[in-house]
């Protein structure tokens, strides 16, 4: 049974990772895969720099969902997370104010099926990009 971590990046709240985690548990087996969903505040420490948890999740294949876009736009966090191997989904918040929590976590709950799929059937590294009225689509 192929194994994936996908991490909540610590701009999202760490009891989403815990409840998808919980969640997930039971499906794994029908999935036929298993996927431990963490929190990058509970595994890393909260204030991890990117710079320090990118390589770490790359080396597990890992994935994280994030709404921090500065990793895709800064040149060095781009190549940190390709040259490391990170899957990386982001969630572009719908204003500056981000989401309330509870829209966030149904987001997160209605593209779950979305995420596996691309969990599935993508190499690392990959970037994806979703938002509060749109699915994830492949970044290029």
């Amino acid at each position: 049974m192929r194994k994936y971590k996908i991490y909540i990046d610590e701009n999202m709240p760490r009891q989403l990772a815990h409840g998808l985690h919980t969640l997930q548990q039971p499906q794994n087996l029908k999935d036929g895969l298993e996927i431990e969903v963490l929190s990058i505040a509970d595994v890393f420490g909260k204030g991890a720099q990117d710079e320090e948890w990118i390589p770490k999740v790359g080396a597990e294949n890992g994935i994280v969902i994030t709404q921090d876009s500065r990793i895709q736009s800064q040149k060095h966090q781009r190549e940190l997370y390709i040259e490391n191997g990170v899957g990386i989904l982001f969630l572009n918040p719908p204003s500056k104010n981000g989401f309330t929590y509870w829209d966030m976590v149904k987001k997160i709950v209605e593209e779950w099926d979305n995420i596996k799929t691309i969990v599935r059937k993508n190499k690392t590294p990959f970037a994806y990009r979703g938002s509060s009225n749109k699915h994830f689509e492949r970044m290029e």
